[in-house]
């Protein structure tokens, strides 16, 4: 027996019930020699951790658009704290955590630049619609390169946390739901965070109950509603908050709403960043040719529409390589002999 077949063991002789096995997964679309040391779930973890994709969201806008200082969040981030408030999640609940990191280390994989702002414009000017979930999940099936094969091969149950996290969708696992919920704990907390140490919320502006209610601090906050879904989820068959628990954290997410992500400081340089957007999308839509040539064998390999393959390269873009190519769409240069 294998360091990997010790571990399958052990998953199914110390994890819940409830838990998603990595040796009974529903497996990947092309089957692959099983490793001698990790697991399946372990295998997509690493395989996520280690692509382009993933070293892009560093430069990835969470919230603020091109902030000054070191401190506010990105998109990377963002991920490593919902990956690690849905191992502490899985941990406790006797789920499997190789799982929810895997899910959690993808699900963000498909955000464009300048935040939910480029995804707005995307939706707006893509034939079909645009959402960061389905275009997460094209990143790991069709746009990632591995072994000169498109796409990372992922297990099934890792596709699919990827692709129903977002609130209203069902994940197949609990895992799946740990990283949905926990996707929701993180941007709730470091968004009060990032807006506080940004001025635009004052002191006092945020409601007493939500501090009466899920704690003083950030830490607190985050505690609270840990504690509180492990509490609310211990041997069931759904992840869930308590009622209580979850009326305070959908008032305080409608809070950040109203008074941080419609802010117009906040978001005072949207329109610009709509500007860019549109202005890449319209070119490449005139000169589709001039793609880079990724892109175009993606185009020629697939049922892809033209459309779609523009988009695939602008939701793959940094902020910083967006304004990039913008200048050098655009801007004009000094003649030069």
């Amino acid at each position: 027996m294998n360091i990997r077949e010790r571990y399958e063991q052990f998953e199914i002789d110390h994890l819940s019930e409830r838990a998603a096995k990595s040796s009974l997964s529903k497996g990947r679309e092309l089957p692959e020699q099983k490793c001698e040391i990790r697991t399946e779930y372990q295998r997509d973890r690493d395989r996520i951790l280690h692509s382009k994709a993933f070293r892009r969201l560093k430069h990835k806008t969470q919230v603020f658009l091109s902030p000054e200082g070191d401190h506010y969040r990105t998109r990377l981030t963002h991920t490593l704290e919902v990956s690690q408030i849905s191992r502490t999640i899985a941990r406790s609940l006797k789920l499997n955590e190789d799982l929810t990191e895997a899910i959690a280390m993808g699900h963000d994989l498909g955000h464009t630049p300048f935040g939910h702002t480029g995804e707005r414009i995307l939706n707006q000017l893509c034939e079909k619609s645009f959402s960061h979930n389905e275009q997460s999940l094209r990143v790991v099936e069709m746009l990632e390169i591995r072994n000169g094969n498109q796409g990372l091969n992922l297990t099934f149950e890792v596709r699919d946390g990827i692709r129903n996290h977002p609130l209203n969708c069902s994940p197949a696992t609990l895992e799946g739901q740990i990283v949905s919920i926990s996707d929701r704990i993180a941007y709730i907390n470091h968004d009060i965070d990032d807006a506080s140490r940004a001025g635009i919320i004052k002191e006092g502006q945020i409601p007493k109950k939500f501090f009466e209610h899920l704690g003083y601090t950030h830490g607190q906050r985050i505690n609270t509603m840990i504690v509180d879904v492990i509490r609310n989820s211990m041997d069931k068959d759904i992840v869930s908050m308590s009622a209580e628990t979850d009326k305070y954290t959908r008032e305080l997410r409608d809070f950040l709403f109203e008074n941080v992500y419609y802010n117009k400081v906040a978001k005072s340089e949207e329109e610009k960043a709509t500007f860019i957007i549109g202005k890449i999308f319209e070119y490449y839509t005139i000169h589709f040719d001039a793609l880079p040539e990724f892109y175009l064998k993606i185009y020629e390999k697939s049922n892809s529409s033209k459309s779609e393959i523009i988009k695939d390269y602008i939701a793959g873009m940094t902020d910083r390589y967006a304004m990039k190519i913008f200048e050098e769409l655009y801007i004009p240069k000094p003649w030069r002999q």
